[in-house]
């Protein structure tokens, strides 16, 4: 029979918030096994996703804790401006570098440059193995550890098992735990451009009728020329996105789009769709399970807050199996994820309630709330101590990673 591989924890999930927390605990003595449906060589092509992700300040301590910080800072493009504006008007509401001490809001990287950062440095721990591709088939209980059953017929056991297994999550299916949430009947469409000006570090934020038009600012590529990417998210026939519009009319209509700062605008590679839904699971936990990040929760991309959330979770439960770890105490012990669920859940809960009403209010073309809107945007504006509670948010430095999280290191 084949030797069962064991570890302290099992993560189920090879993104970016299951190599996170991988690698963060590997980092600090924590023996991790991270399950991985993906080749880790396809997930690095250009082709794969065609996302970004936008990493907040208190993220960024989060995976610098883990390791992989110093292989992103090259590739990773400051935030330090945010302005909100409405179906292309003057700008309504900013949130500037200055007025936080001069530290970026966050930083923009391509999915693939975060994967390919975790992954290497996953390799680099000698208490992390990355098994991929690798499928799970089944889990099953013993008296103090889980048995997670390959498809290619090898067996794994831990203490813990964590699922990172987004919103489709098969660990959670296991788990028996439903999700309350529903369709936005909206898409996302995903692309990088070039624009003829630098970005200046600014990203936009456009509400329109149809959904929200994001700019994110991007470092420029190999050739110097400057990059952003878009989040265009759509209404309507599926039949009629933009994805699948002709080079020329998706460039006017970028052009239309995009403020007169960035001088000419255009298609720079792929497209690529993805439909906007709200998930939450009724439970982040099941006897020696967790859940974290898509996995347990999945909101609109609004505010560009998913993974930061997720990395949330992460630094959480992370804290708390060291902790135990290193305390002699069982890292599977449902007390331990009892404190874990009442730590995140409230904020997870509060960041999809946010998300789902800023996108009610945003996508509603009705004239008084048009009129409401802006008033409301302007009052923001005016007023400091909203604007600094508003910024406090964007940065992931309200108070929510745990305590063995600081300037970039889990103590």
């Amino acid at each position: 029979m084949a030797k069962t591989l064991e570890a302290d924890v099992i993560v189920v999930g090879g993104g970016p918030a299951g190599c996170s927390m991988a690698a963060l605990l590997a980092a600090n003595g924590v023996t991790v096994l991270c399950i991985d449906q993906d080749d880790p060589e396809a997930t690095l092509e250009g082709s794969f996703d065609g996302r970004t992700t936008a990493i907040s300040y208190g993220s960024r301590r989060v995976i610098a804790a883990a390791g992989a910080w110093d292989a992103l800072e090259n590739e990773a493009c400051p935030i330090d401006d945010i302005q909100i504006m409405e179906s292309g008007s003057s700008v309504l509401l900013e949130f500037l570098i200055k007025d936080v001490g001069n530290k970026s809001f966050g930083w923009i990287v391509e999915n693939r440059k975060l994967r390919a950062a975790l992954y290497a440095r996953l390799k680099s721990l000698k208490n992390a193995q990355h098994l991929a591709p690798a499928r799970v088939a089944d889990f099953s209980r013993g008296a103090d550890r889980v048995f997670v059953h390959l498809q290619d017929g090898r067996t794994a056991s831990a203490k813990l098992v964590i699922g990172a297994d987004g919103r489709k999550s098969f660990t959670r299916e296991w788990m028996g735990i439903g999700t309350r949430g529903w369709s936005y009947r909206q898409r996302g469409v995903v692309c990088i451009v070039h624009h003829e000006n630098p970005h200046g570090n600014v990203a936009v934020e456009d509400f329109r009728c149809s959904g929200p038009f994001a700019i994110l600012p991007m470092s420029d590529d190999e050739a110097g020329r400057h990059r952003s990417s878009i989040v265009w998210t759509e209404h309507g026939p599926e039949k009629e996105s933009a994805k699948d519009w002709d080079e020329e009319s998706f460039n006017a209509a970028l052009a239309e789009r995009f403020p007169a700062f960035y001088g000419k605008v255009s298609l720079a590679g792929n497209r690529f769709s993805y439909p906007l839904s709200l998930s939450h699971a009724h439970s982040y936990i099941a006897e020696r399970m967790a859940l974290v990040a898509d996995a347990a929760h999945g909101i609109h991309p609004i505010a560009g807050q998913g993974l930061n959330l997720g990395l949330r979770d992460v630094a959480e439960l992370a804290d708390l199996i060291v902790e135990a770890k290193r305390n002699g105490k069982d890292i599977g012990d449902m007390d331990l994820l009892e404190a874990y669920q009442r730590a995140r859940r409230p904020d997870n809960m509060m960041m999809a309630a946010a998300t789902d009403s800023l996108n009610k209010l945003f996508s509603n073309d009705v004239a008084p709330v048009r009129l409401l809107r802006r008033i409301g945007l302007r009052m923001v504006q005016a007023a400091p101590g909203a604007r600094k509670f508003f910024m406090r948010q964007a940065m992931g430095t309200s108070g929510m990673l745990p305590r063995l999280i600081k300037d970039g290191k889990l103590d």
